[in-house]
């Protein structure tokens, strides 16, 4: 099967999500993505340009992001109903706010996309080295928010970095022009943003965390589980949905990128394929995510990956996976496998 026929298998596929859908009134769900719209999020307008939504009778506005960080506060403060996050920090917001009743309904992307950057040429070879410097990174950047995971796993002493918060588009520039030592960020946005300025990856060294025994889990779909358990048909169209938006963009990236090219006509469709096919291969196509579909999880794994974040912040270990996972709202595994 050729990539568009396989595209548009996938695409019936999706609106076949929606074939018991009733007449009764669409389900309003406010959606917030992770971040801009970039290409790691075209295949959530593959999603909405199928009609799989409105076939599934939700009528879904899906806003852009400003971190994942920030996606946990949204929701809990009632900004939102559901959205695309790293769910790393919506552990560490649990762990803190045990009121909080947040929870993944799907993880999308299995593999970790968090680094630290900083320069070729720059002193800082290993992890110690991070000791004593100054980073840049946006509050509400995961891989700000879970940097103390890496240095736990390092040996580093993170009291002494020092953070300059800064909003995402002066990330990058602020290491280019060596106003700081390093950033922090994912594989797919600081890396590419960094070559666009002229530091090509040859001028980058990257630190990725997964390279350092740190074990988490990535981009999940979340929602609050009394929300959840009030609209359990919507929410299950929501994550049929986005999965089969995942499959469409990596059955058919070219068109992927149009979709984003539609939506930002500003986008640099190359630029955007390229943050597309890093997000494939190192954050969608685990051995586990090949072998039994999207939204795979190693239980054992994932409660380490919860006590890791308890760990770093000092928090008491009293999340499990049960707390912060359900898979009720998921597609049979057939439905879920990669293209």
């Amino acid at each position: 099967m050729d990539r568009k026929s396989m595209s548009r298998a996938v695409l019936a596929a999706t609106l076949s999500v929606g074939m018991g859908a009733t007449s009764a009134a669409a389900t309003d769900i406010r959606f917030m993505m992770d971040w801009a719209w970039q290409g790691p999020q075209a295949f959530a307008l593959m999603a909405r340009n199928s009609g799989c939504f409105e076939e599934g009778g939700v009528n879904i506005s899906m806003d852009r992001g400003f971190g994942s960080g920030r996606v946990p506060v949204e929701l809990a403060g009632g900004n939102y109903d559901m959205g695309l996050a790293d769910i790393n920090p919506t552990i560490k917001f649990r762990a803190e706010n045990p009121d909080s009743d947040l929870i993944a309904v799907a993880v999308l992307f299995a593999g970790s996309p968090l680094v630290a950057v900083v320069a070729a040429d720059s002193d800082i070879t290993e992890p110690a080295d991070f000791e004593g410097t100054t980073l840049a990174a946006p509050d509400f950047d995961a891989g700000r928010q879970l940097f103390p995971i890496f240095a736990a796993a390092t040996g580093i002493d993170d009291s002494t970095v020092e953070w300059i918060s800064v909003s995402p588009e002066l990330r990058e520039p602020m290491l280019v022009r060596g106003e700081a030592d390093g950033i922090t960020g994912f594989i797919t946005s600081s890396t590419i943003s960094l070559d666009r300025l002229g530091m090509g990856t040859d001028e980058q060294r990257v630190f990725r965390y997964k390279d350092f025994d740190v074990e988490l889990y990535s981009t999940s779909i979340l929602t609050s589980r009394a929300f959840a358990e009030e609209n359990p048909e919507a929410v299950s169209t929501v994550v049929a949905c986005m999965i089969n938006g995942v499959q469409m963009a990596m059955a058919d990236p070219e068109a992927a990128m149009e979709a984003l090219l539609d939506h930002e006509p500003l986008t640099d469709p190359e630029v955007e394929l390229r943050r597309w096919r890093i997000t494939m291969e190192e954050m969608i196509t685990t051995p586990a995510v090949v072998e039994s579909g999207i939204s795979t999880i190693d239980p054992d794994y994932f409660q380490r990956s919860i006590a890791s974040v308890e760990d770093a912040y000092g928090l008491p270990n009293v999340l499990s996976v049960d707390d912060i996972f359900s898979d009720a709202y998921l597609p049979p595994a057939e439905e879920r496998m990669l293209p």
